[in-house]
């Protein structure tokens, strides 16, 4: 998967799901490595 893709897939679910400043980047962080296990 395109590295920028798969940022804006995981940027928008962080901002999506995250609470707070910290909780947005343990999800960007979450998405980011699962999206790399699927490709």
């Amino acid at each position: 998967m395109n590295n920028i893709f798969r940022g804006l897939i995981a940027g928008y679910g962080a901002k999506k799901l995250g609470g707070g400043c910290f909780g947005t980047i343990l999800v960007f962080i979450i998405i980011w490595v699962l999206l790399g296990q699927c490709s």
